[in-house]
């Protein structure tokens, strides 16, 4: 599999230009004087997720896109990937696990993509999209064990370093690890002094375990607020990636990512989903230096908002694990 570098990275960032859009870093004195968020919540579709599918499929031949593209995905790669293949002109057929929030199945259909629901997780839908290649010909856009997505995520690392020079320390939730290799490549590589956190599911945490095994493993699935993240196997490309440029990775529950969500949504007013979430929930709960100036990478606010209800109304103890 091809490498990704940090010029593939600024080729993307150019690729992007009149697509994306180029999301603020907010602040809230009110939680904590070091902390900043990185509102890709507020991008193109409510997510990160639009740069790396469109980078990718920009890449494609007339060819390959005449064959019709495929994705598997928990929600907000299925909605980057329609929106990116409706622009070109390309079907986009979008293999998602049943448990995938309404709202986002929704989105999805609503970006031109053809929505196909598969039992049980990511994984499985996965596994689903791979079959369709098989038989259909399908060209696949896959979520994160690609370079040129990885590439496209990595542009937040650019941004945050000419938003925030002096940044110290950056935390980016993970579940396949496309979006935290491409970002921590650009800021290992321009800012060598900085660290980059990944943050995980309790729940799920396929990358934390497979680092802290030294391979590849597969973990139980499992139900979680961070359905973004709710990725049972990480990639290989993904797995070497975290290995080479993360400092760490760390773990939060469902109660402390719920407390994150209210939290951000009372203080500076950012409305997150729970994989976005992740990131403030590992400084909130102390799970890295908060004397440190850091920015958390809000990934995405497609949030169901019963689920945004029910947290609020019942209470974060309600998600104790």
């Amino acid at each position: 599999m091809e490498n990704v570098t940090l010029d593939m990275i600024f080729d993307a960032k150019n690729a992007l230009k009149g697509i994306i859009d180029y999301t603020p870093i907010l602040s809230s004195e009110k939680m904590n004087s070091n902390i900043y968020f990185k509102a890709e919540n507020l991008q193109k579709t409510g997510s990160f997720k639009i740069r790396g599918s469109y980078n990718k499929i920009r890449t494609l031949t007339d060819e390959e896109a005449a064959r019709g593209i495929i994705a598997c995905s928990s929600g907000n790669h299925a909605q980057g990937v329609a929106l990116s293949a409706t622009k070109r002109g390309i079907r986009s057929i979008i293999c998602m696990p049943e448990s995938a929030p309404k709202q986002k199945r929704n989105a999805t259909a609503g970006y031109g993509g053809e929505v196909v629901l598969v039992p049980g997780a990511y994984d499985d839908a996965a596994v689903e999209a791979e079959r369709l290649v098989k038989e259909k010909n399908y060209m696949m856009i896959h979520p994160f064990s690609d370079p040129y997505v990885i590439a496209g995520q990595g542009t937040i690392g650019l941004e945050i370093l000419e938003q925030m020079p002096d940044v110290e320390q950056v935390i980016v939730p993970v579940g396949g690890g496309g979006l935290i290799s491409g970002i921590a490549l650009a800021i290992k590589s321009l800012k060598p002094g900085c660290r980059v956190i990944g943050v995980q599911a309790l729940k799920v945490p396929s990358m934390y375990g497979s680092v802290a095994a030294q391979k590849i493993i597969t973990v139980k699935d499992n139900p979680t607020l961070a359905d973004g993240i709710h990725v049972l196997t990480p990639g290989m490309l993904t797995f070497d990636m975290v290995n080479r440029y993360v400092d760490d990775i760390m773990i939060v529950t469902e109660e402390e990512i719920a407390g994150a969500m209210v939290c951000l949504l009372e203080c500076p007013k950012i409305v997150a989903e729970g994989a976005g979430a992740a990131s403030t929930a590992a400084f909130m709960f102390g799970k890295v230096d908060t004397s440190l100036k850091t920015v958390c990478v809000v990934s995405g606010g497609n949030v169901d908002i019963t689920l945004l209800d029910r947290i609020i109304t019942d209470g974060i103890h309600t998600f104790r694990k």
